[in-house]
């Protein structure tokens, strides 16, 4: 595969971020993961992406990318991010809403 799977997370967890950490293990998907409170980079990103500071926030990049390869679909402003599938995108997502979505980006089988 020529993507990758970087993860926007922090270093204190929540649920979402249990969620994502559990079925990415369980489905044995490799990802990078990028803290948002040790990266102003980062931060920034989510920021700009979500709306808010919303984790975790799943990126399909190119690999050593950090980037989706393409853009996600926009969002409302306002608008809570949480499960909704934006392409090379997904913030808060429930195990179901991310295993479809590794599913259509091919990192597990359906």
């Amino acid at each position: 595969m020529d993507k990758e799977l970087v993860m926007y997370s922090r270093t204190l967890g929540c649920p979402f971020i249990s969620i994502a950490k559990k079925a990415l293990k369980e489905y044995h998907v490799p990802y990078r993961e990028i803290f948002i409170d040790k990266d102003d980079t980062a931060r920034q990103y989510v920021l700009e992406t979500t709306g808010f500071l919303s984790v975790p926030t799943l990126v399909v990049a190119n690999i050593g990318n950090n980037l989706p390869y393409i853009p996600p679909a926009p969002l409302a402003t306002g608008m809570s991010p949480r499960g909704i599938n934006r392409g090379t995108v997904i913030t808060e997502a429930s195990r179901d809403e991310l295993v479809e979505w590794l599913q259509g980006h091919g990192f597990i089988g359906t």
